[in-house]
């Protein structure tokens, strides 16, 4: 039973990713889910990308403070800052990865873990890429 509800738990806070990502016009917001995939180091990738390193700076910020400020959670751990190619924003349950679309293109984490289920989020209108 308390595997179900840490599942929803993981869902929403992947829901909650995506609404961050959002907030900044993050786009091509891909969710991999890893649940099925035996041996894996969280339940779901949320990816996207930014513009620039200022975008993608900007995109971790967001999805940081509107986790936190609507489910209390702080990340575990936040690397890539500095250079802000990619950022990753680890949740355990949830790793975010934010970065620039020529860095994304070159590690195509879709295509590595092509045996998790995907979930491509549509861009919205007003900044459709």
């Amino acid at each position: 039973m308390a595997e179900k509800q840490e599942t929803l738990s993981s869902k929403q806070l992947v829901e909650a990713v995506i609404e961050g990502i959002q907030e900044r016009k993050g786009v091509n917001i891909t969710v991999l889910d890893l649940t099925s995939i035996e041996n894996t180091i969280t339940d779901y990738f949320v990816i996207c990308d930014g513009d620039s390193n200022i975008h993608v700076d900007s995109i971790a910020d967001s999805v940081v403070e509107y986790v936190r400020e609507n489910y209390s959670q702080k990340p575990y751990h936040v690397e890539g800052r500095e250079n802000a190619q990619w950022v990753l924003i680890d949740y355990l349950n949830v790793v975010v990865h934010v970065f620039q679309r020529r860095i994304r293109e070159f590690y195509n984490l879709e295509a590595l873990w092509a045996d998790a289920g995907r979930r491509d989020i549509p861009n919205p209108e007003l900044f459709r890429q």
